[in-house]
């Protein structure tokens, strides 16, 4: 029987949207009313489950709720309704540069953003010559990385995410940043561990590398799910709809 190692279960998420909205305690006497919003639903209902050991994408428009499921599942979001339960260690690469300090060097923000993500300073000393080594920064490893090029920065982040060892590792669109050479090792690194057994949760518009990478996609529109399965057949519905 298949292990489920993400379980989704009516997962709604809400954001304010204000029209009219004071900005200090003072604008509200003197505007005479309460500030003015409505709410939008950036996700309404979802529901699926993520095996464990699955390579799994999330594809859908700019503003269909990926990156906020996402986070939801990175537990940096709250569901408004609905629960998502995730089975074992996660480690998250959802911005270019999150969990870094612009004014430390990369060395610094190894130690940093490993402790962030829950690794023993003991780990992050015996795997950090292997997390420079795969993000290919070592010439720059003493330097602040706010001189770091955006390439440079998910480069480090994404090391030092899969040098966690996560049972879940969620991507958001930062690796587009990569260069191809990167990009094919991520990849790479994608096949291994589906092969270990572990988990890998992708955000992206590349659909081309969605549907060579990932064993089953979910199309979002709207906050709402349309579809989940296999990649082809997903893809050729997503581009359907866009016609």
């Amino acid at each position: 029987m298949t292990e489920v190692a993400v379980h989704i279960d009516n997962v709604s998420k809400k954001f304010r949207l204000y029209k009219e909205r004071n900005q200090s305690l003072k604008s509200a006497i003197m505007r005479g009313r309460k500030s003015v919003h409505e709410d939008f639903w950036a996700l309404n209902d979802i529901s699926f489950d993520i095996n464990k050991g699955e390579t799994f994408g999330l594809v859908g428009d700019n503003g269909s709720g990926k990156s906020t499921l996402l986070k939801c599942m990175a537990q940096i979001l709250y569901p408004d309704k609905g629960s998502i339960a995730m089975q074992g260690r996660v480690a998250a690469l959802l911005e270019v540069g999150s969990g870094f300090h612009p004014e430390l060097s990369g060395r610094e923000n190894i130690f940093l953003n490993g402790s962030i993500l829950g690794m023993a300073k003991q780990e992050i000393v015996k795997k950090f010559d292997s997390i420079v080594d795969f993000s290919g920064v070592s010439e720059f490893i003493d330097q602040p990385v706010k001189n770091y090029s955006s390439g440079m920065y998910v480069r480090l982040g994404f090391s030092v995410a899969i040098h966690v060892d996560p049972d879940i590792l969620l991507v958001d669109e930062v690796l587009a940043v990569g260069d191809e050479t990167f990009q094919q090792k991520c990849a790479d690194k994608f096949v291994e561990f589906r092969r270990e057994g572990k988990t890998v949760i992708i955000v992206s518009h590349a659909l081309g590398t969605m549907m060579t990478m990932c064993d089953r996609l979910a199309w979002l529109s709207h906050g709402e799910l349309q579809t989940v399965g296999n990649p082809d057949e997903v893809v050729a519905s997503y581009r359907g709809a866009a016609q």
